[in-house]
């Protein structure tokens, strides 16, 4: 078994890539006079990046890279309590490191103003990039948040092939964002949420409460009704962690 230490690095690495691909998908090309990217490009980067960081590190950590897939996992009783608040942290912190990253690169571009910059941050309202309201992001953020983590536990089942569940995974993020950019810029992570609006600060720091929130409240609805359908998995040894970062 990977020790926890080697595994909040990977947490922390593959959080990281997520938001540096995802965001700067948004950042760098929307930054051009002529956008090159739109929501199927920037939707296709969020999932590209999570299925092969997945293929790539689940083994290690699970592969959660998302503070509310740890927390499904845990209502549903496949993740150990203990690692809860350790794996969000190094979640939150990669998520910072991947924003750094991209401030750093975006920074090189003539007249670029982070401060003026929305920064890839999640909003709703005037910071809505199609001016969608409170209730409408309230309703998506939950809604997806919901689908995102049950097809996390769905996938970690023990019959569910290794080859498959990271194209799954990614897939369906990919399609949240499809539905999700035009109403919150995408969010249903509050790690990733927390990154650029820790960096823009202000407005984003204000809303940041309902990308907390409402993704929390659909993780563990999804975890709570993973684990009413399909019950508790077999008997714990010890409580180690498996190789979908669960409860083994």
């Amino acid at each position: 078994m990977t020790s926890l230490g080697k595994r909040l690095v990977v947490e922390g690495a593959g959080t990281a890539w997520l938001v540096f691909v995802g965001c700067g998908s948004i950042v760098l090309n929307g930054a051009a006079p002529q956008p090159a990217y739109g929501v199927l490009e920037v939707a296709l980067a969020f999932g590209l990046a999570l299925a092969t960081a997945t293929y790539a590190l689940e083994r290690l950590s699970g592969a959660h890279f998302n503070p509310i897939v740890t927390v499904g996992f845990a209502v549903a009783n496949r993740f150990p309590i203990r690692d809860l608040v350790p794996y969000i942290a190094a979640q939150i912190l990669g998520a910072v490191a991947g924003t750094a990253l991209l401030a750093y690169v975006a920074s090189g571009r003539p007249g670029f103003d982070l401060a003026a910059s929305e920064f890839g941050a999640n909003g709703f309202g005037d910071h809505s990039p199609s001016d969608y309201q409170l209730h409408s992001a309230l309703a998506i953020e939950l809604v997806m948040s919901f689908v995102l983590v049950m097809a996390n536990l769905l996938m970690s089942r023990r019959a569910v092939s290794r080859s498959v569940a990271p194209l799954v995974k990614g897939t369906c993020l990919a399609l949240i964002y499809l539905v999700a950019l035009p109403v919150t810029n995408g969010a249903v992570n509050p790690a990733r949420s927390t990154g650029p609006a820790l960096f823009v600060g202000d407005w984003a720091l204000d809303q940041l409460w309902l990308f907390w929130a409402a993704p929390m409240a659909g993780g563990i609805a999804a975890g709570a009704l993973h684990a009413l359908l399909w019950g508790k998995p077999r008997a714990s040894h010890g409580g180690t962690v498996g190789k979908h970062g669960e409860a083994a």
